[in-house]
């Protein structure tokens, strides 16, 4: 069984598991995440990922501002730098041991590009875009993926003076309030545009809430026939700027998958395909170019379903999609619920998830997707100290 989860999951080098798989009892990495550390894709040329970020960082450098551009920052990052400095409080759910990748109890794999924010404005950098790769713990379907790439943008406004302001509500109030938020959904509106290649797109503000920037907003464009998410972005949160000894400073920040605009623009189904090695994948790509992706392959999916009686002790969903990317890697395409029941009699709660399996290069042997759904059902055991039906 052993060999066979190999061959599924791209193997970690032991300097990774060295560095990101450790024994500390708050660690949570597993040898198939830290094998997707370093791998880099924004930074390869021809990659879609690096094509789009290449596209947006091009707009932005021409504008009047001067951007500065980071995207060499080590993934691992502290508690203060992705969550205490964004204000984002002890009990938020993305804190929790259940969203995130702990290394230690103080450090982490990012989930954010935001947790580079702090340290840049603090250096002195007034203006720049930040792209790297984000890491969290998620469900498991054609659009998600536990490591992805995120670009961050902030713009503060050097003749701003922020200290004129008695109080939040008088700031919130202010024209010059007004002439930030402006400014950033006038950056964007145009950005997406030209990432679109398309001047007539259809747009649509909705205000948000984040605890690093007020006001928020997301931004949506009409694409394809539906509306879809493209960024979230606010003016910066006062007391975000004021830890960076920034309090007479003001400005805006955003932040963008560039998956999910990849997804669209490219027309790829799967998130999955970003990270393979398949040159039938790579081929149809070349720099600076948004082409639309042809398949070259539809391999058949297998279907198994496991079902068992949670414990009584709390019981994270997120914790069972990990364990069955430990056991399956990529051949795991998608794991839904598709049956959840409470015995009337002994109240325990019975969870039946169906898992998808596909390789996106081959056929896939009912031996070896028996063998690793034999493995991922003794784990689940012994791991999650469920029960079988």
């Amino acid at each position: 069984r052993r060999g066979l989860a190999k061959k599924a999951t791209r193997e970690a080098t032991a300097e990774q598991l060295n560095r990101f798989v450790t024994d500390h009892p708050d660690n949570n990495v597993t040898p198939y995440i830290a094998a997707l550390v370093g791998r880099d894709l924004h930074k390869r040329e021809k990659h879609p990922l690096h094509i789009i970020r290449s596209k947006i960082e091009s707009y932005f450098q021409n504008l009047e501002t001067e951007y500065e551009i980071f995207d060499g920052e080590d993934p691992v990052v502290t508690t203060t730098q992705c969550f205490d400095d964004l204000l984002i409080p002890p009990e938020h759910p993305g804190r929790q041991k259940s969203d995130t990748y702990y290394i230690t109890d103080e450090t982490l794999l990012r989930t954010h590009t935001s947790a580079h924010q702090s340290e840049h404005l603090r250096a002195g950098h007034e203006a720049f875009l930040c792209t790297g790769d984000v890491y969290r713990r998620d469900e498991i379907d054609a659009s998600h993926f536990p490591a992805f790439h995120q670009m961050e943008g902030v713009k503060l406004f050097p003749e701003m003076d922020g200290s004129k302001f008695a109080s939040k509500e008088e700031w919130l109030e202010s024209e010059e309030c007004k002439i930030v938020a402006s400014d950033l959904k006038k950056t964007l509106e145009n950005m997406v545009d030209y990432v679109f290649d398309d001047p007539n797109l259809q747009k649509r503000w909705r205000d948000d809430y984040f605890p690093f920037t007020e006001p928020s907003f997301e931004l949506d464009v009409f694409y394809n026939d539906e509306w879809m998410e493209v960024l979230g972005c606010g003016v910066i949160h006062e007391g975000v700027l004021e830890r960076c000894n920034l309090q007479a400073k003001r400005g805006w920040a955003f932040g963008l998958g560039l998956e999910r605009l990849a997804m669209v623009l490219f027309s790829i189904p799967d998130i999955r395909l970003f990270w393979t090695d398949d040159p039938r994948f790579h081929d149809q790509f070349k720099s600076g170019d948004i082409v639309k992706f042809q398949p070259y392959s539809k391999y058949p999916p297998v279907f198994k379903d496991i079902a068992f009686w949670i414990p009584d002790q709390h019981f994270e969903e997120n914790d069972f999609f990990e364990l069955a990317r430990s056991v399956a890697g990529d051949l795991v395409e998608q794991i839904e619920l598709i049956d959840k029941f409470t015995h009337p009699k002994t109240h325990r709660t019975s969870c039946c998830y169906r898992v998808t399996y596909r390789s996106m290069d081959r056929s896939l042997t009912n031996e070896e997707i028996n063998d690793l759904q034999n493995t991922l059902r003794d784990r689940t055991v012994s791991d999650l100290l469920v029960e079988l039906r």
